[in-house]
């Protein structure tokens, strides 16, 4: 097949995948029959395009209906298949939002909704997902096949809850999208580090759930604190798609339509995890220049938000607060004993690099952003590290 054939195979899944499996899950009333007829569809297009077809999503589309029709006929039990239930309790914008709520589905454990969703809704990779939850891609595969399987034989609905029971569905839905929207922030691997569609697909949804619980301060500040990010969208790579750093970006390329936006949605309320990282978001982008950042407050949020949750990734991201606020060795202090927590994340030893190379240590400097290159997953971020280590090299000679 011809890269043309590829390209527009590759392009079709990043922008239909979700709402074709949404539809098909609303159609066949089976998750599981749903995802594997449309992955069987997608690798039809794969042998059969190009000619492209002139609306690819319908092709696709008649495609995975056709290839679940075969699998129902050869198997003989449309019948008497267990249905995923169809529930109309109210309307609903949009199918992917019926498909995100089965997915977080309380009898589901936290981590299996997550992976689950990520996967049918955001489309990510298996390998992806893995990489996001730093284990092996086997684990990954049969985590997200046992969470199917609980799926139809539990006779999990397939619909947005009874707002009587929203309240024990949010955190999963909220840990989802803001897992979708990271990884359209920061990809976890390839050549590009910014992946729009899943940005922009993250931020919808999250409208969507902000529309049905306009109450939730925690939904309201994860759609803010998505768009905060998003909005620097176009400053964080330059021309030649090399990574910008916060502190180099231009500003004025900064969506500042959208940073208002999300500032309204921020309402007093108590500090869960998203109104404080979104707090921090906003201390960001609220200065007009870099060097006005209040790093002093954004430490102190950093503070509160890894009280309440106790990640070591808040504590890296703590650390590097610090050491704006009181300097590098304050900061490097706050770095030990992460490795065990965070064993596979190339940000700990690039950012132990940054402080010790601040400190005038750049044998060790040199050491840890090798460590970070051999882990890290996406070009742009490569290629800012070697330039890095390439910099505190020549300081030593």
């Amino acid at each position: 097949m011809s890269n043309t054939g590829n390209d527009a195979v590759e392009q079709a899944y990043r922008e239909h995948w979700a709402r074709l499996l949404a539809l098909l899950t609303a159609e066949l009333r089976d998750l599981d029959l749903a995802e594997e007829s449309l992955q069987d569809a997608f690798a039809r297009a794969v042998s059969a395009w190009p000619p492209i077809p002139g609306n690819p999503a319908a092709w696709l589309l008649t495609a995975a209906r056709r290839r679940a029709v075969d699998r129902l006929r050869r198997t003989a039990v449309a019948a008497r298949k267990l249905p995923l239930l169809m529930v109309e309790e109210e309307p609903v914008q949009d199918d992917r939002l019926r498909l995100i709520f089965t997915c977080c589905h309380p009898a589901l454990s936290m981590e299996a909704r997550v992976a689950l969703t990520l996967r049918c809704v955001g489309g990510l990779t298996t390998r992806q997902i893995a990489r996001m939850f730093l284990v092996s891609e086997p684990t990954m595969a049969a985590r997200i096949t046992r969470a199917k399987k609980k799926i139809s034989q539990a006779g999990i609905p397939y619909r947005v809850p009874a707002r009587t029971e929203l309240a024990e569905r949010l955190d999963g839905v909220l840990a989802v999208l803001y897992l979708i929207f990271t990884e359209g922030y920061a990809a976890t691997e390839g050549s590009t580090l910014i992946r729009d569609e899943l940005a922009v697909e993250a931020i919808a949804l999250a409208r969507m759930l902000v529309s049905l619980l306009p109450d939730s301060g925690e939904a309201r500040a994860l759609q803010a604190l998505m768009m905060l990010h998003h909005a620097r969208r176009h400053a964080r790579v330059d021309a030649a798609g090399q990574l910008v750093t916060l502190a180099e970006q231009d500003r004025s390329l900064w969506e500042r339509a959208e940073i208002e936006e999300a500032l309204g949605l921020l309402v007093p309320g108590p500090p869960g995890p998203y109104l404080l990282q979104a707090a921090i978001a906003a201390e960001h982008t609220s200065v007009a220049r870099a060097e006005d950042t209040d790093w002093a407050a954004i430490a102190t949020l950093y503070g509160l938000l890894e009280e309440l949750t106790g990640s070591a990734v808040v504590r890296l991201n703590r650390a590097v607060a610090v050491a704006e606020a009181t300097g590098p060795a304050e900061g490097l202090a706050l770095l030990e004993g992460l490795e065990t927590a965070l064993p596979h994340h190339h940000l700990l030893p690039a950012t132990r690099a940054e402080l010790l190379r601040r400190l005038g240590r750049l044998e060790e400097a040199v050491g840890e952003y090798g460590r970070a290159l051999a882990l890290v997953g996406t070009a742009q971020e490569r290629e800012f590290l070697l330039t890095r280590r390439t910099e505190t090299e020549r300081l030593l000679s």
